[in-house]
């Protein structure tokens, strides 16, 4: 937590600081739903688990694999 309704927030390794006025009560080790720099709600344990879950599932989905693979001489 830092002054002025400030706090840090990390996902996926990358931390940020966001504003949680908008989430009265909020303490260290709750998890938020963040949009553009401002918490906005708060998830129990295990809806947040679900969703970080689905979050590296589409991950998965999105990121090419590591291949050497071309095609038709340039890059698939």
């Amino acid at each position: 937590m830092r002054p002025f309704d400030q706090a840090v927030v990390e996902l996926g390794g990358i931390r940020k600081e966001v504003s949680i006025a908008l989430v009265p009560g909020v303490a260290v080790g709750d998890y938020v739903i963040v949009h553009v720099g401002h918490a906005i709600g708060r998830l129990d344990p295990e809806e947040a688990e679900r969703t970080l879950a689905l979050f590296g599932e589409m991950a998965l989905l999105v990121t090419p694999p590591t291949t050497s693979a071309t095609r038709n001489g340039a890059p698939a």
